[in-house]
């Protein structure tokens, strides 16, 4: 089960990453400024957090193994939409398409896992995001490698037919549900999200993952293109490098997990940022291929701060909405953070990528100002 799950999210989150590893490509196919390539992620990850409350939703209520199932055949179904783009517009609105369609993923493979593994849940989600990094180590440089061979549209195409497999192993797997379905008409009472979300610790939880997810939505989506525009780096080295940043995060984020698993949220979470904010500094300030080896390494510490901070709040949440209370979350960190793309692709527009980059920086201190002072545990 844990295989089949893992697998399924190795392909929903890697297959998003192959968006940034393109974007010169879909820049030069679609003659996209840096402003309009940014609106595209920002697109794509606000189509992806919408579909996070109606995902956990139906959660409650039909159970998440034919959501997952169905996520990865909407994801095959929408993905060959977007390689069959002809036009800007059909670009897109495939794209948000497919983020909708994997967004129906996201709070069923957190929901499942605590189902699974209640004493576990740090740890099995650790490992489950990790192949979700596997992903995203492997699949935006074979798709970078493919494109540049080939056409910007087999950098898409070949994950198709995964999608249908992974959607294959989940339904050979995953145990049906035991339990009557809920009522619909009680499912979409959200009478509980609200005060459940506007508990302080929560609240806290959910202002962090803002603020990580505006930090990582401006780094991942624009990593690349900084590289290869502004650094000079080759695009197969650029999208070797970005690959190398999510590779090392299959060790980080089963170690996040064991590490709140074992001594909590307060300095796992410090590490982390203060980590990531050193290598964001150091950025504009180096040249050459080597310095963003070691950078690269730093900032993956990034990869770690999901993990410790969702555990946390989906132990905290009621057992019957936890599904929807979690879809409510996710919509809020993730719709906030997707408007960092097209804000930072606006400034890069401008001639100030560096600084761009300086100022995610800045944001990572507050980060950590914000752990330091508010969280005791």
């Amino acid at each position: 089960m844990l295989l089949a799950i893992a697998f399924g999210w190795f392909l929903s989150i890697s297959v998003r990453m192959i968006y940034p590893a393109l974007l010169p490509h879909l820049r030069g196919g679609y003659d996209l400024t840096l402003t309009t390539a940014g609106l595209l992620l920002t697109v794509l990850w606000i189509a992806y957090a919408c579909g996070q409350l109606p995902g956990g939703i139906l959660a409650d209520w039909a159970g998440e193994r034919p959501l997952l199932i169905a996520s990865s055949l909407l994801a095959a179904t929408m993905l060959a939409l977007v390689v069959l783009a002809e036009s800007v517009i059909v670009l897109f609105s495939a794209t948000a398409l497919f983020g909708v369609g994997t967004a129906l993923y996201g709070v069923s493979r957190f929901t499942i896992l605590d189902e699974i593994y209640p004493d576990q849940l740090g740890t099995a989600t650790g490992v489950t995001m990790a192949a979700g990094d596997l992903g995203n180590a492997v699949m935006p440089p074979v798709a970078g490698f493919v494109a540049a061979a080939v056409a910007w549209q087999y950098g898409f195409g070949f994950a198709v037919p995964l999608f249908v497999l992974a959607a294959v192993g989940l339904w050979t797997t995953l145990p049906r549900r035991e339990t009557a379905m809920t009522p619909l008409r009680e499912t979409l009472a959200l009478g509980d999200v609200v005060p459940t979300l506007s508990r302080p610790v929560v609240l806290r939880g959910t202002v962090l993952l803002v603020l990580w997810s505006v930090i990582m939505q401006a780094f991942i989506g624009f990593y690349p293109t900084y590289l290869i525009d502004v650094k000079e780096l080759s695009v197969r080295v650029a999208t070797v490098l970005f690959g190398l940043f999510f590779a090392l995060g299959i060790l980080m984020k089963p170690i996040a997990g064991r590490a709140y698993d074992g001594v909590g949220v307060r300095v796992p979470l410090l590490t982390i940022m203060a980590t990531a904010s050193l290598a964001l500094v150091a950025l504009p300030f180096v040249g050459g291929l080597w310095p963003f080896v070691p950078l690269t390494v730093l900032a993956s510490s990034l990869l770690g701060f999901e993990t410790i901070v969702i555990s946390d709040l989906t132990r905290r949440l009621p057992d019957d909405t936890e599904g929807t209370n979690l879809g409510a979350l996710r919509t809020v960190y993730i719709g906030l953070g997707a408007l960092s793309p097209v804000l930072f692709g606006a400034i890069a527009d401008r001639g100030y990528f560096d600084e761009a980059f300086l100022g995610v920086a800045v944001l990572a201190g507050v980060v950590v100002l914000v752990v330091f002072v508010s969280i005791d545990y």
